[in-house]
């Protein structure tokens, strides 16, 4: 049997299977010795990628929540939303450019309510109207006769009527008595008191027919009143 150290015919060492097993068993062991520093690297490696990974799974959501979404909408309100949407139209006329319109404000322009003119008061009677700035007479003629029947006075009583208003104005409708102001064919006094217009006969005789039965119960008793003062 040969043993570990024999030579073949070139002198060469014959390799044995207890040496053949040792070589291998050296070799793996180098090959083990080689391969740990290795493995313990990559392990590293994995470890830290490991790490790194979970405390990012862990931190993400906190710093999502630490930015304030409010700052990344600017607050807009109700007018500033309409008035981003509003429109401004320019119109081209005939080479004239209007300007857009300005709906930040306006102005409203109410319309006064023009004052009525005062309208002149009719005049009654025959003769003309009533009074403005002075007093209106009479120019409608007539005869007593006509203005006694128009005021509806008796018949029965045109001979008191008569004699009163001839010595109160002599029958005459424009008659002014300059100190009293008492005025028309009875002198009424104030002229103001006559229905319509004082210088009208007929209005002048319709007031002193009610003034006359009014005070004294009849033209008779205004006539004798009369004769016995000589005023009414």
């Amino acid at each position: 049997m040969a043993s570990d150290n024999d030579l073949t015919p070139d002198n060469d060492p014959v390799s044995t299977p207890g040496a053949v097993s040792g070589a291998v068993e050296s070799s793996s062991r180098r090959a083990s010795r080689t391969s740990s520093p290795r493995r313990r690297v990559v392990s590293a490696i994995v470890a830290g990628c490991a790490v790194v990974g979970f405390a990012a799974a862990i931190l993400a959501p906190a710093g999502l929540s630490m930015v304030d979404p409010q700052q990344a909408v600017a607050a807009q309100s109700v007018y500033s939303l309409a008035a981003d949407q509003a429109q401004n139209i320019t119109v081209q006329v005939h080479g004239a450019t209007a300007a857009p319109a300005d709906r930040d404000g306006f102005e409203v322009y109410v319309t006064p309510t023009p004052t009525p003119e005062p309208e002149p008061a009719s005049g009654g009677g025959s003769g003309g109207g009533g009074g403005g700035a002075g007093p209106v007479y009479y120019t409608g003629g007539g005869a007593p006769a006509e203005w006694m029947a128009a005021a509806g006075i008796a018949e029965s009583d045109w001979g008191y009527v008569d004699y009163v208003v001839s010595r109160e104005s002599g029958w005459n409708p424009n008659a002014t008595n300059s100190s009293s102001g008492a005025c028309g064919l009875v002198q009424a006094l104030p002229c103001s008191k006559v229905p319509g217009n004082g210088y009208d006969p007929v209005d002048n005789l319709r007031w002193a027919n009610g003034y006359a039965t009014g005070r004294y119960g009849s033209w008779a008793g205004a006539y004798q009143f009369w004769v016995n003062n000589h005023w009414w």
